[in-house]
């Protein structure tokens, strides 16, 4: 069974093994107890044979055994047990008591049976003056069980209420303590599900134990980072309304353009408008679910094995008609395959985003090389255009969302390196922007390379 209390959990680590402990002390008390209540009996047998064998004198050449009356009211403890004695001479012959009681030689006691009852028996030798070879006698005296029983059943049940009480009081002090220590967790329950909290700020626990206290600080850093999201998502749909409205206005514009227009070659120019409007909308669109998506926190983490070659040249080979509709010398330069770990579809994604800005940006004529390779245990995917570039003090700024260059001539919405830069921190990579050798822009992107 579970426990689902952490409270009852902590009295059950310790009050179990407290009991555990104190059944293994009554089992050794239990021990004890036999021990005292033979060593008690022993030592009244012994006196009470002792006592009868000092009795016993040499008269006119005879052996008189008198047994006296305190011998055996020795034994009378109220548990009705029945005494047992005989004395007998050194060649065995019985001067008197019981006949059938078994003699003890050699032993100090021992437990025999004798009429159906068990006995405790110790037999006592003493020389006797003037007996010549009956000298010396031996005195066995016995004794049922019952008041050695109940002595063996007091002295445990002392120690079981002893061990009982010792863990019911145990018990109490722990759940008094668990009340105590663990009321900082109530507090911070109570400030968590308090109503009076409509924002996230931190919470403080007083009194907070050492144990509890790195608990209210990854609560008040894990809010701290939601905060953070929560504010960064605000902003996020700010921006994506504010950029959504202007092509959205646009469309509307064009359309009503081309519902007055009457000539068939304006009504044409006006639709063919109003799908370039749509086109850029739709790509927008796709941007924006693409920068959700590479979000930390927003998709399950994957772990695809991608080889970088392969998704480039399967974006470049999408990206080609609009490379040639525009005479840009689009290429690819590999050496063979580059295997990452990630997420597939951000991983192309990121490619996309890098080949479409560079197309963008570059004027008609120009060239955008793709290169592939690894080194140091990296894979480098390198992006070169012969765009105008990106100025070295704006170059920390563009990878904002829906940061643009003040002169930029392009029709980009300012998510292209937003995307990249958020896919290859997911990807543990890291991004960089340089200038060309011939002018333009070098976008490298740097991934771990798979393991094996």
């Amino acid at each position: 069974m579970r426990i689902n209390s952490l409270r009852l959990q902590l009295l059950a680590w310790v009050v179990l093994p407290l009991a555990g402990l104190a059944t293994i002390n009554l089992w050794t008390s239990h021990r004890s107890a036999q021990a005292t209540a033979d060593l008690i009996t022993d030592r009244m047998l012994v006196g009470s044979a002792r006592m009868i064998a000092e009795q016993v004198t040499m008269t006119d050449g005879v052996l008189n055994a008198t047994v006296p009356p305190a011998a055996l009211e020795m034994f009378d403890t109220g548990d009705r047990d029945r005494v047992y004695y005989r004395v007998d001479t050194a060649q065995g012959r019985l001067l008197t008591g019981y006949p059938g009681l078994t003699k003890t030689p050699g032993r100090p006691s021992m437990e025999a049976i004798y009429r159906d009852q068990a006995l405790r028996l110790a037999t006592f030798t003493h020389a006797v003056v003037g007996a010549g070879e009956d000298s010396p006698i031996s005195v066995t005296v016995g004794i049922t069980l019952a008041g050695h029983d109940a002595m063996v059943r007091h002295l445990w049940v002392s120690a079981f209420t002893q061990q009982l009480a010792l863990v019911a009081i145990a018990g109490v002090f722990v759940l008094l303590g668990l009340r105590r220590g663990l009321a900082p967790l109530i507090r911070l329950r109570d400030a968590v599900r308090s109503p009076k909290r409509s924002e996230l700020e931190p919470i403080e626990v007083a009194g907070a134990q050492s144990e509890i206290r790195p608990l209210v600080d990854a609560l008040n850093a894990y809010m701290e980072r939601v905060r953070a999201q929560m504010a960064a998502q605000r902003r996020f749909i700010a921006n994506a309304a504010h950029q959504l409205r202007t092509p959205l206005a646009l469309l509307s514009t064009q359309a009503s353009y081309a519902l007055r227009e009457s000539a068939a070659d304006a009504r044409q120019e006006a639709l063919m408008a109003l799908q370039a409007s749509s086109g850029r909308l739709a790509r927008l669109a796709e941007q924006l679910l693409t920068l959700s998506r590479a979000e930390p926190g927003s998709r399950r983490p994957r772990a695809d094995r991608i080889d970088l070659t392969q998704a480039a040249r399967h974006v470049l080979e999408t990206q080609a008609p609009a490379a040639v509709a525009r005479n840009i010398d689009l290429g690819l330069d590999e050496t063979g395959p580059v295997t990452v770990i990630g997420d597939g579809t951000m991983l192309r994604e990121m490619i996309v985003n890098l080949v479409d800005n560079a197309l963008r940006y570059t004027p008609a004529g120009g060239t955008v090389t793709v290169r592939l390779a690894a080194s140091d245990g990296e894979a480098v995917l390198t992006v070169t255009d012969d765009g105008p570039g990106i100025p070295a003090e704006e170059r920390d700024h563009v990878f904002e969302r829906f940061y643009r260059l003040a002169d930029a001539a392009g029709e980009g919405s300012g998510l292209g390196l937003a995307i990249v830069r958020e896919v290859v921190e997911n990807a543990a990579g890291r991004v960089t922007l340089a200038d060309g050798v011939a002018g333009g822009l070098v976008v490298e992107v740097r991934l771990p390379l798979a393991g094996g």
